[in-house]
């Protein structure tokens, strides 16, 4: 498809959900409010265009006026009433006053474009057509909120798509609210075969022994690596809370042990530590595929089967953190595309494209082990958050080969950028529209996120781990087509002879390392 142009995907709500639900959806909501039932469900089988030619011109034409002021800035806004921390990290003039597809328009007039996807939660941009769906089942009738006890049709019928999907034995789903709840369940799963959940149950295959956690690391070895929530377990995992965590240790409850990344030998020495010669047991082994909060380091496909070879010779649940990566694969897991067979796969901002907080965790029935209350969210069972899951799942599948193109050609360019700027930076990390840049200084790092935020891109360099690589992210909606990765480059080249012509000059050339604030 030398062209990328994006794949057509048109449908009703009936088509996504089911005739025959739709109908009763229909007959209910004229029964209960006096409405016309054959109005109604005109309206629920009348289909959506997802990704409208028009509206991808729009996107197109608009992308000039990036970093342009489009609007006077806003007058003076409220102030909050939040935490040091985050009033300290908070840019009101990125705020958003308007969003259209791969665009923000801040409080300050301008027009950015969306280089993280917002963080990471809106792979299809903001008002995304084909969530029209979404406002048809409000107008019809579908409830939002329900309960565990009450899951309703459309949640049910996401379950079954995320498992067939999934494949590899993944045949449970828990319906949560955040990626932090997802990955705590599955750590609850696991500490469940070392302790007993509540006074009643069975005793746990591995009780005596303490359960030792295997996370990524940092290239020192250090914990702070790896990212897996803000609940207090998964924190103490990432070298949070350290007289607590030393305090577990030392009392034989719970142990962590980092390991750097991609690098085998060290998850060989751990199990040949814990497994059968001590009273420790590997518990668990979780890991992103692509650290997005360690510089985008991407871990190889080898690393990762050899380690999941290991885990299945000893007894050890595998947990894939796919809560950045989930939707920008095809396939929509970067699991599958890897080879892995993980016993749990925790998915969420991707998915429901920042309409709804939605996570899942996909687990082996051999998993199935919490009472109803091990890992309850009462506001996870969202019937429209299920059907935003489904409208984006629905267009990503069509465009799975386009959007892997583009990716594909979006790391390829930001490698070729890197490799013209040796001096400067050190490379490329990442995987298609989850790339970085590398460089061999933060203040060069921060120099060249500060030039291209005020030539319109929302993008960051990672400067909140002391022990962090300085790198540049970026997470390409898969909405952007080849004109935004284009542009992006453009820009980033942009940003290089902008600060390079700086006097005193903020590039200096030279040896790596050279280019510094002065």
């Amino acid at each position: 498809m030398p062209d990328h142009a994006f794949q057509d995907v048109c449908c009703s709500l009936a088509d996504l959900v089911g005739d025959g639900y739709v109908r009763a959806v229909c007959a209910a909501r004229a029964a209960v409010s006096g409405e016309d039932e054959a109005a109604l469900l005109a309206l629920a089988t009348t289909p959506v265009d997802f990704f409208p030619r028009a509206f991808q011109q729009r996107l197109s034409a608009m992308l000039p006026k990036v970093g342009e002021s489009i609007i006077s800035p806003v007058p003076p806004t409220a102030v909050g009433a939040t935490t040091k921390s985050f009033a300290a990290a908070t840019h009101t003039a990125l705020a958003p006053v308007n969003g259209f597809g791969y665009y923000r328009v801040g409080e300050d007039g301008r027009l950015y474009l969306l280089t993280k996807s917002e963080h990471y939660h809106a792979p299809v941009g903001h008002g995304f057509p084909g969530y029209q769906l979404l406002e048809i089942a409000r107008r019809l009738g579908i409830p939002n909120a329900t309960h565990n006890n009450t899951r309703g049709h459309i949640t049910r019928l996401l379950e079954e798509a995320l498992t067939a999907a999934a494949g590899n034995g993944l045949d449970r789903v828990l319906n949560l609210e955040t990626g932090s709840l997802a990955v705590e369940a599955a750590l609850k799963m696991i500490l469940a075969r070392f302790y007993r959940v509540q006074e009643d149950a069975e005793p746990p295959s591995y009780a005596g022994h303490v359960p030792v956690i295997l996370v990524m690391g940092s290239d020192d070895g250090g914990p702070q690596a790896n990212y897996h929530g803000t609940t207090l377990f998964t924190q103490l995992m990432r070298g949070m809370w350290p007289e607590l965590a030393v305090g577990m240790e030392r009392a034989g409850q719970f142990a962590v042990l980092p390991i750097r990344p991609n690098r085998l030998e060290d998850v060989e020495a751990a199990f040949a530590t814990y497994d059968g010669h001590s009273a420790g047991k590997i518990a668990g082994f979780f890991h992103e595929i692509i650290m997005m909060n360690y510089g985008a380091r991407r871990l190889t496909p080898e690393f990762l089967r050899a380690v999941y070879r290991l885990c299945a010779a000893h007894d050890v649940p595998t947990v894939v953190d796919e809560i950045q990566s989930c939707m920008w694969a095809p396939g929509f897991f970067l699991f599958r595309e890897w080879g892995l067979t993980p016993t749990f796969a925790a998915v969420g901002k991707g998915f429901p494209g920042g309409e709804y907080p939605a996570s899942r965790l996909i687990f082996t029935g051999a998993m199935d082990n919490l009472p109803q209350f091990g890992a309850l969210v009462t506001n996870g069972q969202e019937e429209l958050a299920s059907l935003a899951y489904l409208i984006t799942m629905r267009w990503a599948a069509a465009n799975a080969a386009v959007t892997r193109a583009i990716g594909d050609a979006y790391e390829t360019r930001l490698r070729d950028f890197a490799a013209r700027h040796p001096d400067v930076m050190s490379g490329a990390d990442g995987h298609r529209h989850l790339s970085s840049l590398c460089f061999h200084a933060l203040p060069a790092a921060k120099a060249f996120c500060a030039a291209l935020t005020a030539m319109g891109l929302d993008i960051s360099v990672q400067a909140y781990k002391a022990e962090c690589p300085p790198v540049v992210l970026t997470k390409l909606p898969l909405i952007a087509g080849m004109d935004v990765v284009e542009l992006v480059v453009e820009k980033m080249e942009a940003a290089v002879a902008h600060l390079s012509a700086q006097s005193p000059p903020l590039y200096r050339g030279g040896s790596p390392g050279a280019w510094a604030l002065q």
